[in-house]
């Protein structure tokens, strides 16, 4: 019921008006995400390298606010989340990935660029915003603002709580045994410590945890890829072949239909980069930044690395090591019979393991381990602020704390296909008022630009 829900809301009207208003922030902004690539990179990671700018310490850095963001974003979808895409919708889904992000650039700058620009003092001396403020304060849009806010919660408790949670116990089980719920409640309970610290001890903690963890699995992911390099340019056209052809993938004789392809490819790209849906600004909004538009470029290089490199990679690890059979996922999707080991993250720790052996399996745990943890982090804070959005109160944060460390728990003894149903849903209904909004006021994020 759930996946037939999430189908029914994603194809083709999320679809259709994520990547519209993708094309239409891109062309508002003079195709800079393409030919200003460079301008972007070099105020974006380029200025980690240039003389740094004295802040004020009541914010993030702007380096601890893009770790946040990418806390949530390089998460298990970046894992399992590829994986499942992939098993379900064929290779060409990472086809509609790739063109989910590219379209995504001019999205999620005018989104950080609106979160900086209208966020407000918070009541610890930092700063606080996203799109439930800049949908309440500067389009006036009152009830979208609510509607946003509740769906945030729920998408933290879904995609933040259960789904992180689902993949960690799932990929530690698999590769040492551990039971679940053991390993559900010690997530809880080392997610607990570090939320209890707010924003500030979040963003502290992500700094730390995110270049490892991103420099780890990039590492020993295109390990894996040069180890089968010979299967490389096969699989990138296996990948574009089937987002357009749909019998390419068995020779004509049958395969993934490219609604499906287009259907996971771009819910995938989504949840992985979070372009559109709006959670990820309100990070980005608690950074001390210069301008507007210098937060607006880390939002560019958010997505180019959560999709088109750490997800690209983790396809290509999949589609080259030969662990994935089309017939086989097919006919079990065909059937019903799609177990937890086929996909997911236990078909990921597959690829690996043609290269690394027994350790395979244990790498991308301790990978999928620190995605999904980090991605905890991130979640539990957006939906404090939409929880706190929606009551106007913040001594409500701490019974949220609670729930969202309960959904931790719950989640780790879940059913996979279940919990990424739910999640695609709660994004895509907490997504639809920020869209409306980036495409409105797409024109005054650009002229942020000029500024």
């Amino acid at each position: 019921m759930l996946e037939r829900l999430a189908s029914g809301l994603w194809q083709p009207w999320l679809l259709g008006l994520f990547l519209l208003v993708g094309v239409w922030c891109t062309l508002r902004g003079g195709l800079f995400p393409l030919w200003g690539v460079g301008r972007w990179l070099r105020g974006s990671v380029g200025s980690l390298f240039q003389e740094k700018r004295q802040i004020s310490g009541k914010g993030l850095t702007q380096i601890q606010a893009l770790s946040t963001a990418l806390a949530s974003t390089i998460g298990t979808g970046s894992i399992a989340g590829v994986a499942t895409a992939i098993f379900f919708g064929g290779p060409g889904a990472v086809f509609w990935m790739w063109v989910s992000a590219v379209v995504g650039l001019g999205t999620s700058f005018v989104e950080k660029t609106l979160a900086v620009k209208y966020r407000r003092r918070a009541g610890n001396g930092g700063w606080e915003g996203g799109a439930m403020v800049y949908l309440e304060e500067r389009l006036g849009w009152k009830r979208a603002a609510k509607w946003f806010s509740f769906w945030c919660v729920l998408a933290s408790l879904s995609g933040g709580a259960l789904v992180q949670s689902n993949s960690i116990s799932a990929a530690l089980h698999a590769a040492f045994g551990v039971p679940r719920l053991t390993v559900g409640v010690a997530t809880a309970l080392c997610t607990g410590a570090v939320i209890l610290g707010g924003i500030g001890r979040v963003g502290k903690v992500s700094e730390a945890l995110v270049p490892a963890m991103a420099g780890l699995f990039f590492a020993t992911g295109m390990a894996v890829i040069l180890a089968h390099r010979e299967a490389v340019i096969p699989a990138l056209r296996l990948i574009v072949g089937c987002a357009l052809e749909p019998g390419a993938l068995l020779g004509g004789a049958g395969g993934y239909a490219v609604a499906a392809a287009l259907r996971y490819g771009v819910a995938r790209g989504v949840f992985t980069n979070e372009a559109g849906v709006g959670s990820s600004a309100m990070a980005h909004a608690a950074a001390d930044a210069k301008s507007p538009a210098a937060e607006g470029f880390w939002g560019m290089f958010e997505v180019c690395l959560a999709t088109l490199v750490i997800c690209t990679v983790t396809a290509l690890t999949i589609l080259t090591s030969g662990v994935y059979d089309p017939a086989v996922a097919l006919t079990a999707v065909a059937k019903g019979t799609v177990t937890g080991a086929m996909t997911g993250a236990p078909l990921t720790a597959a690829a690996f393991a043609t290269l690394f052996g027994h350790f395979g399996p244990a790498i991308v745990a301790v990978c999928l381990l620190l995605f999904a943890f980090t991605s905890l982090l991130g979640w539990s804070y957006y939906g404090e602020r939409g929880i706190s959005h929606l009551t106007g109160e913040e001594r409500l944060r701490g019974p949220f704390r609670l729930l969202f460390l309960a959904a931790v728990v719950l989640g780790s003894v879940g059913g996979v296909g279940q919990v990424w149903a739910l999640s695609d849903i709660c994004n895509g209904l907490m997504a639809l008022p920020n869209l409306l909004a980036v495409a409105v006021l797409a024109p005054e994020a650009w002229r942020e630009l000029k500024k």
